[in-house]
């Protein structure tokens, strides 16, 4: 099954900066071969269900590894039976409707 995922890992007792395990988890998608787009908040990140939860495991179990005592991930997960739909589609089909005005 394809998913679109929105998530944000917040890893908790690291300090204030947490961007050393958002770059980790970054990478984590990418070795997976996922797409996937960073923003200002979280990671929009799309794929097949087992390797897209595969590589949210693995990024709890990286940065509990690298340090972070506690993990905290947020997701928004969207699947469909209809068609398949890429976050880039999602973000095309609102930007038409504006053009559109």
């Amino acid at each position: 099954m394809y998913v679109l995922m929105d998530i944000m890992v917040s890893p908790g007792g690291v300090g204030t900066s947490v961007s050393p395990y958002v770059a980790m988890c970054q990478k984590i998608f990418e070795e997976a071969g996922l797409t996937h787009t960073m923003h200002g908040y979280g990671t929009n990140v799309e794929g097949e269900w087992e390797d897209v939860m595969a590589a949210v495991k693995r990024c709890h179990e990286d940065l509990h590894a690298a340090g972070a005592v506690r993990i905290t991930s947020h997701m928004k997960v969207g699947t469909r039976t209809d068609r398949k739909q890429t976050m880039a589609d999602k973000v095309t089909s609102v930007q038409d409707k504006l053009a559109a005005e």
